[in-house]
């Protein structure tokens, strides 16, 4: 009788294809990250620091651009009230969230 050959993830191997890659290490073998590569040296905490300007600049792009277009809705800018007030307060605010995000 004639056995049928599974299909799919279950199926059995054929003879001759072995590991496709090599094995790392062994089981219970401990390796130092150094020597295999895998290991990068934390930053040093001097380097990572922002300036001292950084913090007070971060706050005034986001009031600056707040009050732009609160300034821009309460007609006290020149030329009434403007989309290019909107979207300079905007840009500003946003520019204030970039640094946000950047700021250590």
């Amino acid at each position: 009788m004639a056995t049928k050959e599974k299909k799919g993830p279950g199926r059995a191997r054929k003879e001759g294809k072995g590991r496709v890659t090599p094995k790392a290490g062994g089981v219970g073998r401990y390796t130092d990250p150094q020597m295999s590569g895998r290991y990068t040296a934390p930053t040093p905490r001097t380097v990572r620091r922002s300036p001292r300007w950084y913090g007070p600049v971060l706050i005034a792009a986001f009031i600056l651009g707040m009050l732009t277009i609160l300034l821009n809705y309460l007609t006290v800018l020149p030329g009434s009230v403007s989309t290019w007030y909107l979207i300079g307060g905007l840009v500003v605010i946003f520019g204030g969230f970039v640094m946000a995000t950047r700021y250590r």
